[in-house]
């Protein structure tokens, strides 16, 4: 089953390389026009499996990320109409010279060819990856998690059908709907037709991909975010950043899950920060120097564990613990990061310079929220994934990170001396 699909992804991915901008444009129109269309049939695709997923006893940050309503998926179709609007990067020169020799030499981009994306209940990373890859001449394979496997079958059939409409085979995008996870294991081994493996779920997804792929790995997309208050803060607007960055969506990678907070402040902060959450129903998990000071406040306080440093809450969790100064700050998201997204709060011009050079992320704020890490933000239409890797891509990946290149070089009947 997985070579066949892997053979017809690579096929299709002959064509894919040779359309033009406006070719592929028309196909992601037609893909938006038919996910409003036949929105009846994907939703009550996505009720079956919410259904499910309550009764298997869901948490309440994945259900999230699994239901789609008329307002979410009409988001998902604009969000591929944005993409028809973005500069179409395959084929732009990149840099390019003239040797000695009289070579001419150029860096042009290319697809890579074919993508595979493991993912879990996310029923609109279907449509982001098979609007992005398709923009970038890229065809895909795709292993949804078994909660939303029903939500996925039906939107792959709909992009099917776009492709079909426009000549191109319905292969372009691929779903594997079997919940085997033997497939799973498959698909890591299919180097001889996949050129890069996307994982986006948990830590164990992540960690079973890197360990067993013979495929290129892009991880990320697992963010213990941290905001660090520092001593030269304005309560107020402090306050207006951390409760959206915790409360905007709480199920997103890049919600705030641990708030440092400096020592000089952390008496007369901490009881308004205490106020503030409770208003958003918000608990706090203090460290044992943080406890006396909320305490006492409105919000529901627990003691944190030290493996809650570790771990994504995305839910309205969050951890509260107070820093000596600038110096353990970075040490707590040194050891307890996942280089997704952290920011620091400060009027201080050198601490702000100094935390961007020092906080090795992918995504680094002064002043903002974590929450804007999304390819949507960044202006990059809708993102693949966030890499929190080095190579390749970094941070949200936009149509540039689904790219490779070629070298070209033009002759005149030239040899080499």
């Amino acid at each position: 089953m997985l070579e066949h699909m892997g053979k017809a992804a690579k096929q299709a991915s002959y064509q894919l390389a040779s359309l033009s901008s406006s070719q592929k444009n028309q196909v992601l129109m037609t893909i938006a026009e038919l996910l409003e269309t036949q929105s009846s049939v994907i939703l009550a695709a996505n009720a079956l499996d919410v259904a499910d997923a309550r009764e298997n006893g869901m948490s309440a940050a994945l259900l999230d990320r699994l239901q789609l309503t008329p307002a979410r998926l009409s988001a998902i179709a604009d969000d591929v109409r944005q993409v028809c609007r973005l500069n179409d990067p395959v084929g732009e020169v990149i840099d390019g010279r003239i040797l000695d020799n009289g070579l001419k030499l150029e860096r042009r981009r290319v697809p890579l060819g074919v993508v595979g994306v493991i993912y879990e209940a996310r029923p609109n990373v279907t449509v982001d990856v098979a609007s992005l890859c398709l923009k970038t001449g890229n065809a895909v394979i795709l292993r949804g998690g078994k909660e939303t496997y029903r939500t996925n079958a039906a939107t792959v059939n709909v992009i099917q059908q776009a492709l079909e409409q426009h000549g191109l085979p319905a292969e372009t995008i691929q779903a594997i709907e079997s919940p085997d996870r033997e497939l799973v294991n498959q698909l890591l081994k299919l180097d001889r037709y996949v050129d890069m493996l996307i994982p986006r779920g948990g830590a164990g997804l992540h960690k079973l991909c890197r360990e067993q792929s013979t495929i290129p790995v892009i991880t990320g997309g697992i963010g213990v975010c941290h905001i660090f208050a520092d001593e030269s803060i304005d309560f107020e607007k402090a306050l207006v950043v951390i409760e959206s960055a915790k409360v905007q969506r709480p199920s997103a990678c890049n919600s705030l899950e641990t708030l440092l907070v400096h020592r000089a402040i952390a008496g007369r902060f901490l009881p308004q920060l205490s106020e503030k959450m409770a208003l958003a129903n918000v608990t706090l998990h203090a460290s044992a120097s943080a406890m006396p000071h909320l305490f006492e406040g409105p919000a529901r306080v627990v003691a944190v564990n030290e493996q809650d440093y570790d771990d994504e809450w995305l839910s309205n969790d969050l951890n509260v613990t107070i820093v000596d100064d600038m110096e353990a700050a970075i040490a707590h998201i040194r050891q307890h990061g996942t280089q997704h997204s952290d920011a620091i709060l400060t009027h201080s011009m050198t601490n702000a310079e100094r935390f961007v050079r020092e906080v090795d992320s992918s995504a680094v704020y002064v002043n903002a929220s974590t929450r804007f890490t999304d390819g949507g933000q960044f202006g990059l239409g809708a993102e693949v994934a966030v890499s929190t890797q080095k190579l390749h891509a970094r941070g949200p990946m936009g149509l540039e990170a689904l790219t490779t290149y070629k070298w070209i070089g033009y002759g005149n009947d030239l040899i080499r001396e």
